[in-house]
């Protein structure tokens, strides 16, 4: 197998908006009635922004905004909120300039491509990537392996030719299905979950990520 291409995910990954979706959803929600308590605790983590809404309509219905409405809403807190204190996370961009200079990279996210577009405008980042893929363009989010298979396929490399950078345990499954190489950088808390045991290299950080263990997988591509 030789490595060829490289695939990042965003939220989590690159740019801390994590925690800045889950303040837009405690704001947001909690002004539309949901129970804030239950909602701190984030069982909607990895969703799409519409399935988030269903899936907190369906226990407190509310009236007023639409659900399109509220998907709308969402997405533009939290777009405000990575312009007003997001950062890139630790060895983001070190990693982007190590993989890029070994072939095509692109970015495939469960994010909507709007927000995608905007966040990584803010930082600078549109030109870094060749193309940019998200999973609101297929019938299926994470884990399924959809956006990734779609963002290879952009590229013109093979799925098991391609490298996965991934934060969360569903985007970890869905690299693997598509029989790509992963590179797992976990939250803490989430370190334990089964999935990040099929990751092929588990980093506490983007910062952690080596020349050495990069020169070693695309050696054969570079022979």
């Amino acid at each position: 197998m030789t490595i060829e291409a490289t695939l990042f995910d965003m939220d989590g990954l690159l740019i801390d908006s994590e925690i800045l979706w889950h303040e837009a959803e405690v704001e947001i929600f909690g002004a539309l009635g949901v129970d804030l308590d239950e909602a701190t605790d984030r069982s909607t983590k990895g969703l799409f922004v519409a399935e988030v809404v269903d899936y907190w309509y369906g226990r407190y219905p509310w009236s007023g905004p639409s659900k399109p409405q509220v998907v709308d809403m969402l997405l533009a807190r939290v777009g405000e909120l990575v312009e007003i204190k997001g950062h890139l996370l630790p060895g983001a961009l070190r990693a982007i300039e190590m993989t890029s200079s070994r072939g095509p990279v692109a970015l495939a996210s469960s994010t909507p491509l709007a927000l995608i577009e905007r966040c990584l405008a803010h930082f600078g980042l549109g030109e870094r990537f060749i193309s940019l893929h998200s999973a609101e363009f297929e019938p299926y989010g994470k884990p399924h392996p959809g956006v990734f298979l779609s963002a290879a396929a952009a590229l013109g490399v093979a799925p098991d030719c391609c490298l996965v950078f991934e934060d969360s345990s569903a985007g970890v499954l869905a690299a693997k299905s598509a029989r790509m190489t992963v590179v797992a950088v976990p939250t803490a808390s989430d370190r334990v979950l089964p999935a990040f045991a099929l990751a092929d290299l588990v980093l506490e950080s983007l910062e952690d990520l080596s020349e050495e263990w990069l020169d070693e997988l695309f050696a054969t591509s570079h022979a």
